[in-house]
């Protein structure tokens, strides 16, 4: 049986750096060689996964298919690499414990000590040989190369276990099964114009004191770095020069696998794996297209997104990106505005008049109003003022999760005249629940009681909008909900 290859991407000097779009870009252009590949992103937190986190804390939580809710990285890899992952391959430092734990409740330790080296470090290889193995693609049998993202900055405490084992993991697979390419900070400083090689020094060494020796080096830098810096981060990172590849600013990131590709960076994985004699050159055709079409689009397109949480624009990933990818399919520039939900509302106006009247100005010069998820009852009304707005002025508008249910809500209020109707989540002794509490929901446990993952709806009525949009009788959508529209 053919050996798994893996290729290691962790991160040094800040975090931020774009690890996850690295790593999905790196499985990208692998892909683009011919080669089946999945990917496993490691969080070193102690939560179980990313579902009772704030988007604020974390960015978006990603729901998989099979109502896995993990880490936002997970949804670039999906887009990059058109697979289907499982929740497994979100590993997380609580997933791990609780692993350990339930086999040493169970005795499968036979009476050892139970600790990080070896019982932690040991579920942790497990875990990732397991899941590498799982196919993600749609195609029989394992992938060819398994991309593994490491969370966090080398020399956060919480990493250190997970460092520990990759290292045993990378003398266990042999050296021409892994491949360690460290994304490191070389900044620019301004009064000189001077791309300092320090901080990247400081990070390898760090990793090598850890036992892990990178193989590339992926240089963030706001240009491309010089030869002289190259030679110099070569001479102190133990790493030759055509293996250190600058990842610097570009319009759009669907150039990084264009810019990985153009620095060779496939013959520098290759020649780590042994690969070099196999796989073809990457053929990345369609994704220039598109890269270059963002970049020649200059029609705006204005939509309104309309949510709690607009000051991190991380919260909303997957639908910015859904919004990216239908403006460049119609050939338009996409202009995003951001209005806090409850700037749109009666207290914002007596509270704070410029808010308000610049949340308004946002609102109604949109070509589009969208209203994403959220929880709790920040914003609500705003939301439902919203709604209101786009359906008496005819402006398209886009509900999704708790979005469509403000929308219920205000068609409730406006058009069937129940002017008290509201969700039980916001107003539980409402006298018309237009949105209930699912019965398969907790209201004691936060974490997985939700409605998630993939469902199939059919839809009832042929002649709607939503079967027009869709071009079918059914459609297959991913859930996270506690609360549903009533249908009393």
């Amino acid at each position: 049986m053919k050996k798994m290859k893996y290729v290691l991407v962790t991160g040094g000097v800040v975090s931020g750096l774009g690890k996850g779009v690295t790593a999905s870009s790196i499985g990208l252009l692998l892909k683009a060689c011919g080669l089946r590949v999945t990917s496993i992103k490691i969080d070193p937190y102690l939560n179980s996964d990313a579902g009772t986190m704030s988007p604020f804390e974390h960015g978006e939580v990603f729901v998989l298919d099979d109502g896995g809710e993990v880490d936002l990285d997970l949804g670039n890899y999906e887009r990059f690499l058109d697979v289907k992952l499982t929740r497994d391959n979100n590993i997380t430092t609580g997933k791990i414990y609780q692993f350990v734990l339930d086999k040493e409740r169970r005795g499968d330790y036979l009476g050892k000590t139970v600790q990080v080296v070896p019982q932690v470090t040991d579920a942790i290889q497990e875990w990732i040989e397991r899941v590498a193995m799982i196919p993600v693609d749609g195609k029989e049998g394992p992938a060819d190369v398994c991309v593994i993202e490491l969370g966090g900055t080398i020399g956060d405490i919480e990493s250190m276990p997970f460092i520990e084992a990759l290292g045993q993991f990378s003398y266990r697979v042999g050296s021409g099964n892994f491949c360690l390419i460290h994304v490191s900070l070389v900044p620019v400083i301004n009064v000189v114009g001077e791309q300092k090689t320090k901080p990247t020094q400081h990070s390898v060494r760090g990793l090598r004191g850890l036992g892990l020796t990178p193989n590339i080096l992926a240089c963030r830098s706001t240009m491309a770095l010089d030869e002289n810096v190259k030679e110099k981060l070569s001479q102190f990172c133990h790493v030759s020069a055509e293996d250190i590849i600058t990842l610097y600013d570009v319009p759009n990131i669907w150039h990084i696998p264009l810019l990985l590709r153009d620095q060779k960076a496939h013959e520098a994985i290759f020649k780590v794996l042994n690969l070099l004699g196999t796989a073809k050159e990457p053929s990345l055709k369609e994704w220039t297209t598109r890269a270059e079409i963002c970049d020649m689009l200059h029609e705006p397109v204005r939509i309104a997104i309309v949510g709690k949480y607009t000051g991190l624009s991380d919260s909303y990933l997957s639908v910015l990106k859904a919004l990216l990818h239908a403006s460049v399919a119609c050939r338009k520039k996409l202009v995003v505005d951001w209005v806090p939900a409850s700037d749109l509302e009666d207290m914002t106006e007596i509270e704070n008049l410029d808010a308000y009247k610049a949340a308004w100005k946002l609102l109604k010069s949109a070509d589009g109003v969208l209203v994403p998820g959220g929880f709790g009852d920040r914003g609500v009304e705003g939301k439902i003022l919203a709604a209101k707005y786009a359906r008496e002025n005819g402006v398209p508008f886009l509900g999704i999760c708790l979005g469509m249910q403000i929308a219920v809500i205000e068609f409730a209020r406006s058009v069937l005249g129940l002017k008290d109707a509201n969700s039980t989540e916001f107003d539980p002794n409402t006298r018309n629940p237009c949105i209930i509490f699912m019965p398969e929901g907790s209201k004691t446990h936060m974490g997985g009681t939700m409605r998630l993952g993939s469902r199939r709806t059919y839809f009832q009525v042929m002649d709607c909008k939503s079967v027009k949009l869709y071009g079918r009788s059914f459609i297959d959508e991913r859930h996270r909900h506690r609360y549903e529209v009533s249908k009393s």
